[in-house]
């Protein structure tokens, strides 16, 4: 009983010792956390994905079955259909006799219809059963990324492991613009890299010692600053190819950098993302002991 009336007791000094900044910071992050726990369980999270297929020029039939060009995830049907890419990368699909493949949004789906890419805007999504898919682009690459609302990584999620938020994390940092329009190629994990608009620097300071961050935007005008990086935690204690974080766009000179919010890519939950990886650049030599730490749930 005295060890339990203990705990209590350190448990509610801590609360009342708690500085408004620490209250402020773990509010925010919890509420944070909750959002981003939502989204990676909803039907189109990142752990509904159960395939990604690259299509080759020409005609390829797909499904779960024996003798298909391209194997598809079981629970589809033996042949879902055939998929046909264009020269000019055009996608089409033809569902096979007998499977009932939906448009979404169009209804069933009676003859060769055309599948517009992520790249649009507006990919097309077929749903077959609990299964869908729609069309992605990366480079000169064109695939068929599929999803599962009852994929085992979804079923089996339970939650995400992470350091205690502190405000120490909170980092205020010095914005230096880029002199001139910038990109900077960042790699995924494909191999392949893509310019993106890198318009500045922040340069803050941790434990004395200073060091420096090179943010993208990941379309034109977007309102936040998108970190892609890595730090000395990476593979014992948090995901080996790094993580993400966003920051709101400067202000007055200033970039508030919240390590807190520090989150695992897609590529940590599933081997069927495409996630782009830190740039030379911002492998940090540091140890971030904050935000989220190695995934280690379902078919990991």
């Amino acid at each position: 009983m005295m060890a339990t009336w203990t705990g209590v007791a350190v448990a509610a000094m801590a609360l009342v010792t708690a500085s408004p900044q620490q209250v402020a910071v773990e509010k925010g992050v919890e509420a944070w956390r909750k959002d981003r726990l939502q989204r990676l369980q909803s039907p189109t999270g990142w752990l509904t994905l159960s395939g990604l297929h690259w299509l080759r020029e020409g005609s390829q039939r797909a499904g779960s079955g024996p003798g298909m060009d391209i194997t598809m995830a079981t629970g589809l049907p033996a042949e879902v259909g055939t998929f046909t890419l264009a020269k000019d990368g055009a996608v089409t699909f033809a569902p096979a006799r007998d499977v009932r493949a939906e448009l979404d949004g169009g209804g069933v789906i009676t003859a060769v219809t055309a599948l517009p890419a992520d790249v649009t805007g507006k990919p097309a999504t077929v749903k077959i059963g609990t299964f869908s898919f729609f069309i992605i682009k990366r480079g000169e690459k064109t695939g068929i990324r599929v999803r599962d609302t009852q994929a085992r990584a979804r079923r089996e999620f339970a939650g995400i492991p992470h350091y205690p938020v502190e405000a120490r994390w909170v980092v205020e940092g010095r914005w230096e613009p880029a002199a001139a329009a910038r990109t900077l190629p960042v790699p995924n994990v494909l191999g392949m890299s893509e310019a993106m608009e890198a318009p500045g620097d922040v340069v803050f300071t941790v434990d004395g010692v200073e060091h420096r961050l090179t943010p993208v935007l990941e379309e034109p005008g977007a309102t936040e600053l998108f970190f892609i990086f890595a730090d000395e935690t990476n593979r014992q204690d948090t995901y080996g190819a790094g993580r993400f974080f966003y920051a709101p766009l400067p202000k007055n000179g200033r970039v508030t950098l919240d390590f807190n919010r520090a989150y695992n890519p897609p590529c940590a939950f599933t081997p069927y993302a495409t996630c782009p990886i830190p740039p030379a650049q911002n492998r940090l030599k540091l140890k971030v002991t904050a935000g989220e730490k190695r995934y280690a749930g379902a078919g990991h």
